[in-house]
């Protein structure tokens, strides 16, 4: 199988156990998965980089896969997952190390970088740019004015709801919905329709991902169920409230943002203006920003060239 010459542990951090794929050795790579994968969504990328002489170190998130997953969303703040990530740098025995996250991923990696950045050397962040708390309004309320309550964010909010959605399905069809979004605009349901009944089952696999990867995706979202994973969004103005502190604050370290043209949030979000306007140039000061031609899972679409983009960003840190 993909992936069966890395190394598996279960690693006691910050008072769960986390599961842990490594390969190589050398400096520390961290690659942090989003919603909805595991750290199997990286095994490209872990071989690469072990092959170039670096230690590649793919968690499965708290909720995710075989580390364990709480169940209430107020466990899933920013703090918690920073400090899953603390704990497991510490259990490594590394001070520093290189961050790549994409997604949910990738906002664990710009908050691991802004509540520690002694811990960070840079981070290559993957679909999801930085994005400053806004004081006057919480993060649901204005997605729900912005889009309506069939935002997929919204529905995701009440306990079981999406869960029960889901579970109509079988897992492998499940993912093949929501890793192989093809939609223009943000994906809101037509009233009284569930975001999975909504999202269209691609009727032939693209070139870059195989049955087989679905396969192991879905094998462990069939064993875990998807709570853990909708906890993230679940958190999302309890992380608005808790994060005030750090009202204005900067990205400290180098940042490279990877993001793709057809990725819904990049076309029709404002991802594409953000990026490119001072605002962002404010909030993370030392970044580079590559746009490839891909949807929002690149480092599955464009595994070669995320890889390539991930070592020459160490490279010109090292």
């Amino acid at each position: 199988m993909m992936g069966s010459d890395v190394n598996h542990q279960r690693v006691k951090t910050n008072g769960i156990w986390m599961h842990v794929a490594d390969k190589g050795s050398g400096p520390l790579v961290l690659l942090l998965h989003g919603f909805p994968e595991t750290w199997f969504s990286w095994h490209r990328q872990i071989d690469f980089l072990a092959a170039h002489g670096y230690h590649a170190v793919a968690p499965d998130l708290r909720g995710f896969g075989d580390t364990d997953a709480p169940l209430s969303p107020s466990s899933y703040t920013w703090f918690h997952i920073v400090g899953d990530l603390i704990a497991l740098l510490d259990h490594f025995s590394v001070h520093q190390a290189y961050v790549v996250g994409t997604d949910w991923g990738a906002a664990a990696a710009w908050h691991l970088s802004l509540l520690r950045p002694d811990r960070v050397k840079g981070i290559v962040a993957l679909s999801v740019p930085f994005t400053p708390r806004f004081a006057s309004v919480k993060p649901l309320e204005s997605m729900k004015q912005k889009y309506g309550d069939d935002f997929y964010v919204c529905q995701f909010q009440e306990a079981g709801r999406a869960e029960r959605a889901l579970a109509r399905y079988d897992c492998e069809t499940v993912m093949k919905k929501l890793l192989l979004i093809n939609k223009a605009e943000m994906v809101v349901a037509p009233p009284g329709t569930e975001i999975i009944d909504y999202l269209e089952t691609p009727s032939a696999m693209p070139a870059w991902i195989t049955e087989e990867e679905i396969k192991v995706l879905a094998g462990k979202f069939e064993e875990s169920g998807f709570t853990g994973g909708f906890n993230y969004y679940r958190a999302l103005n309890l992380n608005w409230e808790l994060m005030a502190a750090w009202q204005g604050s900067k990205i400290g370290v180098p940042a490279k943002l990877i993001v793709g043209t057809k990725d819904m949030g990049y076309r029709s979000g404002g991802t594409k203006e953000y990026i490119e306007s001072s605002a962002f140039k404010s909030f993370v000061p030392d970044h580079e920003i590559v746009v490839l031609d891909a949807h929002h899972f690149i480092h599955l679409e464009r595994a070669g060239q995320v890889s390539q983009e991930i070592l020459s960003f160490i490279l010109k840190l090292s």
